[in-house]
């Protein structure tokens, strides 16, 4: 089996949504094992709370160990300024032990995304992760344009061949589109399948 751990941050729940469609498509691989989970909290729950955050999220939160017993991760995270937020940035930081070790290199990297706004920064924040991944030595897989639903000129949507995303609305009001959902699933079987591929070597 190969395994995939789907592992993002989502203070609103765009993400989360985006999340649960990327492992629906990776689990539509044959021969894949998927896990959905969260990275920590840094607010403290009063301070998330009155900030409006979704705190009912079902999905357990990872712990920095466990990363190495997968052989694909599937990054997501909300965009803070043009780069990732500061919870992934945090668990991130705490994997310095993994990569004196070699223990994410070979294995698959892949990143989604949500931004307020239609230019709020979808692939800074993609690439702001890929920085860490190629120092990781991992095999960074985005969405090629075999995923029709890129060309989609019909509706302002979300994702790119960095990765999939959302745009939540200035208000965090919208939520994740049919055609955004899509590539999100896309993006998901389509790491699984590479994924798999590297781990049949």
């Amino acid at each position: 089996m190969t395994r995939i751990l789907v592992l993002y941050y989502s203070m609103y729940g765009h993400i989360e949504t985006l999340a649960n469609a990327v492992a629906d498509g990776a689990c539509s691989v044959a021969g894949t094992e998927v896990a959905v989970k969260r990275v920590p909290e840094l607010m403290p729950e009063e301070v998330a709370r009155k900030a409006g955050a979704k705190l009912d999220q079902a999905a357990p939160v990872a712990t920095v160990d466990e990363l190495a017993d997968y052989d694909a991760i599937i990054f997501g995270t909300p965009t803070r300024f043009g780069n990732m937020c500061a919870q992934m940035r945090n668990f991130l930081d705490q994997t310095g032990r993994l990569w004196m070790n070699g223990g994410l290199v070979g294995k698959v990297g892949s990143v989604f995304t949500s931004t307020g706004t239609q230019h709020g920064g979808q692939e800074t924040t993609i690439v702001s992760v890929h920085h860490t991944l190629l120092h990781h030595g991992m095999v960074i897989v985005g969405v090629p344009y075999s995923c029709k639903e890129l060309t989609n000129m019909d509706e302002i949507t979300g994702g790119s061949p960095y990765g999939a995303g959302t745009l939540a609305g200035g208000d965090g009001k919208r939520t994740p589109s049919d055609n955004e959902l899509r590539i999100a699933r896309f993006q998901g079987a389509h790491v699984a399948d590479i994924a798999g591929r590297l781990c049949a070597r």
